[in-house]
């Protein structure tokens, strides 16, 4: 599903390719008019608007940093000099995993969720890492790993579900017993479906091994506000009955629109201790 890799100024690069999308960057968000930069910067709490009047909407507010705090992750997930974000390794056992030197952050889901189209989005600051997405859902078969510059690691691994590895199962259970300085996992579900069999599967694993994560419903832009607001609800309540190491609050992206990019960057960089005081908008 994800194939990444370093793109060091090559023959035959894409052209363009170092010129971000225009919503990429906070500076240009914060041109647009109020509504649709607080749609892009906080979607959650945006759709908490048409919420029911008396609704409980704790859940909805519990990660709502400054603009200041926001920048400041942003310079993280900037390339430049003295800062690059490059790719490291490649891995399908841990005895070939790069040794733990940086606090870590992994992103999971099914295939076909939406994951490496977020995580070009995330990283589209940085020209010289290129993130292909595959038309093929379970092209990633390997744990890739990039190191965003001396402060923290960030690793794909492949896409549960349809066409997933063999020994996908096994990979996963290793890593998350056995990676220590793993501070979250991002654990992808696809906006317009919900929470599936598969994502149960993930959660269960998550779990078991009392691994802290947090749940980030993708393709916000193709779910009417509606369904939207009816899946995040549900997914709410079950993170609040069915779960311990779920971060309560949800995070909504859609890779096309930028919503919720710059707010998952903040968060990323504040579970990697990065950004360790966050100020409240």
């Amino acid at each position: 599903m994800l194939l990444l890799r370093a793109a060091r100024s090559r023959a035959g690069a894409r052209p363009g390719r170092g010129f971000p999308p225009p919503l990429a960057a906070l500076s240009q968000v914060l041109k647009l008019e109020r509504n649709r930069r607080d749609g892009i910067m906080f979607p959650l709490q945006r759709l908490a608007r048409n919420l029911a009047p008396g609704a409980e909407e704790a859940a909805f507010n519990l990660f709502q940093p400054g603009l200041n705090a926001l920048q400041r992750a942003e310079v993280l997930f900037t390339s430049g000099r003295g800062h690059n974000i490059d790719y490291v390794s490649s891995a399908v056992r841990m005895e070939h995993a790069p040794q733990p030197a940086l606090p870590e952050v992994c992103f999971i889901g099914r295939s076909n969720v939406g994951k490496s189209s977020l995580i070009r989005a995330l990283f589209s600051l940085a020209p010289d890492v290129e993130v292909r997405v595959s038309k093929t859902p379970g092209h990633t078969k390997k744990m890739n790993f990039f190191n965003i510059g001396k402060y923290f690691t960030s690793v794909d691994m492949p896409g549960y579900g349809y066409r997933a590895p063999e020994d996908f199962v096994d990979m996963v259970e290793a890593y998350l017993q056995e990676r220590r300085n793993l501070k979250r996992t991002f654990l992808l579900v696809d906006a317009v479906v919900g929470i599936q069999s598969t994502d149960l599967i993930a959660v269960e694993m998550l779990e078991e091994f009392g691994i802290p994560y947090v749940m980030v419903l993708t393709k916000i832009d193709r779910a009417s506000r509606g369904l939207l607001l009816k899946n995040v609800l549900g997914i709410q309540e079950f993170v609040k009955e069915k779960t311990q190491g779920c971060f309560p609050q949800l995070f909504l992206v859609s890779s096309v629109e930028f919503s919720g990019v710059h707010l998952l960057r903040c968060f990323v960089a504040h579970v990697t201790g990065n950004l360790p005081s966050v100020e409240s908008s």
